[in-house]
């Protein structure tokens, strides 16, 4: 279809108009669709150190979308909910640098 087509469906009389219109439509698509999403599996590690639950993560990470993990009494991944809000607990400092 042309810009001049798309014109004439719109009713716009303005080419350069009709022509930031689409632009913006394109951005639009291609900012709210997800490129590259790759799903893994993994084990948790357990350490010997004492640090327990260490996961590798790919280098090339961006986001992670989603968490689930296996219900072995079922034998079915269960999602783990996101905490929507930060957790409301006291963190005191405990290092003995002292600033002046």
């Amino acid at each position: 279809m042309t810009v001049l087509e798309l014109m004439e469906r719109a009713g716009i009389q303005n080419e350069t108009l009709a022509i930031a219109y689409i632009k913006d439509a394109l951005h639009l698509i291609q900012s709210n669709t997800k490129e590259k999403i790759k799903v893994s599996k993994q084990d948790v590690l357990n350490a010997s150190d004492g640090d327990d639950n260490v996961y590798r993560l790919p280098a090339d990470l961006i986001a992670i979308e989603n968490i689930s993990i296996l219900d072995t009494s079922d034998s079915r991944y269960k999602r783990i909910k996101r905490i929507s809000s930060q957790p409301h607990y006291l963190l005191e400092d405990t290092s003995p640098w002292v600033v002046t």
